[in-house]
């Protein structure tokens, strides 16, 4: 019951920032408003309020803003021509669409910055284990040293350990470590291995054969500071989003690392249990992937439409209706097959036997 509350809450909000940027885009840009709605299918309930009705409807996995003119096949009034989508500059309706992620991204953004200035845990430079016959062990560390810089590079947390001596490339490296409040320093030559990045796949690396002792720090940042490091977290898990993707088109990650809204409702719940702050982390992260998925160049979604209104800006002609409404078409085709895939992963996920004896005829 929790979980499917979490993933009801959690795409509600996101929804309703994407289209929250749409509407606000358009009323902006002076275009007419004529639906806002939260959701698919029947209606709940609705007020119209001026031109505008504000609806919330029974299918919480979406939503939609109705513009003026947008269908194109509308009587319009003289005085609304004006105020009519289509008729405005394909820059203006590039930047009304382009809202709607740039609206979730914004949303992620706030949260890493309430997040950095309420304080994340970091694993302090504690050595927890040091391996034997490893670069650390022949250059003398010992479990409980502290890392305070290698090669000059101030070392403040243990995540900041790995990019350091990667950035080596094996060259033999000045440490300097305390010990029982005194500083000592030993010449360490990192050694090449093999590693597994984010996605799974073998790298070569360098390590020097030391895991943290697990001991953390609650680092707290300025609103400045917190802005920033916002703004680098945000940009990072968008890279990795579309990375993951071209990944997967690749053949390099397995398509059945996607997850529907059984497995988000799972992970959400998981994260309700954790506390407020892994959930609303959860929600950043889900914010940032619905931004970076709708502008992805397939029509239906926004990025679909601005690849259109490219088109047009450099060819210099308007796409037909026609064109639009067939390219809509495929597009809702396949998000539907992706959809009716992934779900069937997330009940392939649930590992049922009952499930998977139905599951093993369509193998």
């Amino acid at each position: 019951m929790i979980s499917l509350l979490s993933v009801i809450v959690l795409l509600g909000v996101l929804i309703f920032i994407h289209e929250l940027g749409h509407f606000l885009a358009a009323r902006i840009g002076g275009v007419g408003v004529l639906k806002f709605s939260l959701g698919f299918g029947p209606k709940i309930f609705g007020k119209k309020i001026g031109e505008t009705e504000y609806v919330l409807s029974w299918i919480p996995l979406g939503g939609f803003v109705k513009l003026l003119g947008e269908a194109g096949d509308e009587t319009l009034l003289p005085e609304d021509e004006k105020r009519s989508f289509l008729k405005q500059p394909t820059w203006k309706k590039t930047l009304i669409v382009l809202a709607g992620p740039v609206f979730n991204f914004l949303l992620a953004l706030v949260i890493f910055v309430i997040v950095f200035m309420y304080g994340v845990p970091n694993l302090t430079t504690e050595v927890g284990e040091v391996q034997k016959q490893s670069a650390a062990y022949n250059a003398g560390l010992i479990s409980g040293d502290k890392i305070i810089a290698i090669d000059g590079k101030i070392i403040k947390h243990w995540e900041d350990l790995r990019p350091v001596i990667a950035e080596g490339k094996g060259k033999e490296a000045l440490i300097i470590v305390e010990r029982k409040a005194e500083k000592k320093q030993f010449l360490i030559k990192p050694l090449a291995a093999k590693s597994k990045n984010v996605f799974g796949e073998e790298i070569s690396t360098y390590l020097i054969g030391v895991s943290p002792s697990g001991k953390t720090v609650i680092e707290r940042k300025n609103p400045w500071e917190a802005t920033i490091a916002a703004g680098e977290k945000t940009w990072e898990i968008s890279q990795l989003t579309v990375l993951a993707v071209v990944k997967m088109v690749e053949g390099t990650i397995s398509p059945r690392t996607l997850g529907g809204p059984i497995f988000i409702a799972q992970v959400a719940g998981a994260q309700v249990k954790e506390g407020i702050i892994p959930f609303i982390l959860f929600m950043a992260l889900l914010s940032i992937n619905l931004g970076v998925i709708n502008l992805f160049p397939i029509p239906v979604l926004d990025g679909g439409h601005i690849m259109f209104y490219v088109i047009e800006m450099v060819t210099r002609r308007e796409i037909s209706m026609k064109v639009k409404e067939i390219g809509q078409q495929i597009g809702f085709a396949v998000l539907a097959v992706l959809m009716i895939f992934v779900i069937m992963i997330d009940i392939e996920r649930m590992n049922l036997p009952i499930i998977n004896d139905l599951l093993k005829y369509f193998k």
